[in-house]
């Protein structure tokens, strides 16, 4: 089941029922290290420039799956204007974090998500996923890669990256999931629904 949440506002969905198992989100202290690694890529790695190659627009729907700290999300928030952004995550000191910069920055069109699998969002509703640093980690991401294709509209983008898989993997494990590569940028590969 996903929970989302718009700043202080929880509600459930009951989205997509899987065959995946809950995966239980990291320990706590595995996350606050992660999350001074990511701080240390953002100074290093300007998350700006990665998000340019994902051509978001006023008025988009983007969903970062696998949000972590927000940076990405962020970013995608000024760009998408009048649209939404869905923030997903499966540990709740993510989606805790998200929220507080949410409210101290006072954005309204950023939603959370927590869950692990299903994101509770209709079909074919987003414009763009940011699937970055993350497929590595997934212990089903066959259930995962069917979710994304779900909610991706017909001629919406998967913008992927993953430092920790060759080209090869990559292209691989996603072509065999439903995608089919249309773009190979610097930082991101870009993928289309087949």
């Amino acid at each position: 089941m996903a929970r989302s949440s718009n700043e202080a506002s929880t509600r459930s969905f009951k989205g997509l029922k899987t065959s995946m198992k809950t995966r239980l989100p990291m320990s706590n202290l595995h996350f606050n290290i992660m999350t001074f690694g990511f701080a240390l890529r953002d100074f290093m790695l300007d998350p700006k420039k990665k998000l340019l190659e994902a051509h978001i627009q006023p008025g988009f729907r983007v969903l970062d799956y696998g949000c972590g700290t927000g940076s990405y999300s962020l970013i995608a928030s000024e760009r998408v204007g009048n649209g939404v952004v869905y923030a997903l995550d499966n540990h709740p000191l993510a989606i805790a974090r998200m929220n507080r910069k949410i409210v101290k920055r006072r954005l309204s069109n950023i939603r959370t998500i927590q869950s692990d699998c299903d994101t509770g969002l209709e079909e074919a509703s987003i414009d763009v996923v940011l699937f970055y640093d993350i497929l590595h980690m997934l212990t089903d991401p066959e259930n995962i890669l069917h979710e994304l294709r779900r909610v991706l509209k017909a001629m919406g983008v998967l913008s992927f990256s993953d430092h920790h898989m060759t080209k090869e993997e990559i292209i691989s494990v996603l072509t065999r999931n439903g995608f089919m590569l249309t773009q190979k940028d610097r930082r991101t590969y870009s993928f289309l629904k087949t």
